[in-house]
């Protein structure tokens, strides 16, 4: 069963594009998506509100950004990326700064809806489209790429907003983030990303299809189903994972340790999809990691202070999500051709934003509503096993007609 592409070349003026893209990405997700985690406790100090009044902003950003996600995609695959990035780096510039002067809820709340329209201009759904419509082969390995740089954000921009809010107090240090987005990301997405779509990428691609409104099949539809139960997991998992590992019977610093193994096993996983992505179709790999979530879970659950199985849920967990990351975005042109690419990864990225508004909260209700994590880890799987159905549902038949 081959694989769309046999080759992938990155000559280097594909190669400069990646890095400088890699670098916004980081930038990006490092000092919005990111930083709030780090802002949440001078934010509510400053404002007198409670934590749940205060995060509930950030859910409002990722709500605002799936929202945007259709219209922004629409409007690279008409117009390319150039514009569309630049207005969202420069808005994140503006919005930070902004954020450094918000005195109220109202305030704070209008600030990160706004926020959440730049990262729906900003993050790994434009710049997948936007490297789509350049490589013309091996765009499925620069997608791989950009997702590794866009790992070491966290790694970057958490201990850099640390010390900067220790430095300068969390008003200046937004202030700072504020700077970088627009003296790194504005200037690089404005001069080095095509002033408009490619003209390779305005050519059918040998998967396209007459269907221009795939959104009503219900490949699709069983598609988005899949990455809406994949990140309500993901998402719920991220908020809750301490606790749920607390819960196993690990001390807190163990806890800590089994955590910190996940970021480099989704390195991990990115890097295997990288080495697979020559051989395997991405909705193959995508069957794999679908599976592995709700493997994971199971492990988890089963694991009764057990270290060793405790590492096997964070291996697993690790590699199935990272390598998911990159299926995310070589999917749609598997499946459906570059000429809407934009429109259907932003509609495929919709129901992932708003499961990542809302599964923090579906977890604590599961919490309440059983009395702790045993119940939360079992319904989880269930979710996680619908989604891998779904996949595989969405997937597979078009690999078997492929063949």
């Amino acid at each position: 069963m081959a694989p769309q592409e046999t080759s992938a070349p990155l000559r280097s003026g594909g190669w400069l594009l990646l890095i400088a893209l890699g670098v916004t990405q980081i930038v990006s997700w490092g000092s919005v998506y990111y930083g709030f985690a780090l802002l949440l406790e001078p934010l509510q100090r400053e404002l007198g509100a409670g934590k749940d009044a205060v995060a509930g902003a950030f859910s409002v950003a990722l709500l605002a950004s799936g929202l945007c996600s259709i219209h922004v995609g629409r409007t690279i695959d008409r117009l390319g990326g150039r514009g569309v990035m630049t207005a969202g780096s420069l808005t994140a510039a503006l919005l930070l700064a902004l954020l450094s002067r918000v005195e109220s809820l109202p305030a704070l709340y209008a600030v990160w809806a706004g926020l959440g329209v730049a990262m729906a201009a900003t993050l790994y759904e434009p710049a997948f489209a936007v490297l789509t419509q350049i490589f013309a082969t091996g765009f499925r390995r620069a997608l791989t790429v950009l997702t590794l740089f866009g790992g070491f954000a966290s790694t970057v921009f958490w201990p850099l907003t640390t010390w900067l809010i220790e430095r300068f107090g969390w008003r200046d240090a937004t202030l700072w983030l504020a700077s970088i987005n627009f003296a790194v990301c504005v200037p690089l997405h404005f001069w080095l990303l095509p002033r408009a779509r490619t003209a390779r990428a305005a050519e059918p691609s040998p998967a396209a299809r007459t269907d221009h409104r795939p959104w009503r099949e219900r490949h699709f539809q069983a598609l988005a189903l899949a990455f809406l139960a994949h990140y309500v997991v993901v998402s719920a998992v991220a908020a809750h994972l301490i606790a749920l590992l607390l819960a196993r019977g690990l001390s807190p610093g163990a806890a800590a340790g089994i955590g910190a193994l996940i970021g480099p096993m989704q390195v991990a996983g990115r890097v295997v999809e990288f080495g697979a992505s020559r051989r395997v179709r991405a909705g193959a790999v995508g069957r794999i990691a679908a599976v592995l979530l709700p493997v994971s879970l199971l492990v988890l659950l089963l694991a009764d202070g057990e270290f060793a199985l405790l590492a096997l849920f964070a291996v697993l967990y690790g590699a199935g999500n990272g390598a998911m990351t990159v299926v995310r975005g070589a999917l749609p042109v598997e499946m459906y051709g570059r000429a809407q690419y934009g429109a259907i990864a932003g509609a495929l990225a919709m129901p992932g934003l708003l499961a990542r508004a809302l599964g923090p909260t579906l977890a604590a209700l599961l919490w309440t509503a059983f009395g702790g994590y045993d119940g939360v880890a079992l319904v989880l799987i269930l979710v996680s096993m619908l989604g891998a159905v779904a996949f595989y549902y969405s997937t597979v038949e078009r690999d078997v007609t492929r063949a």
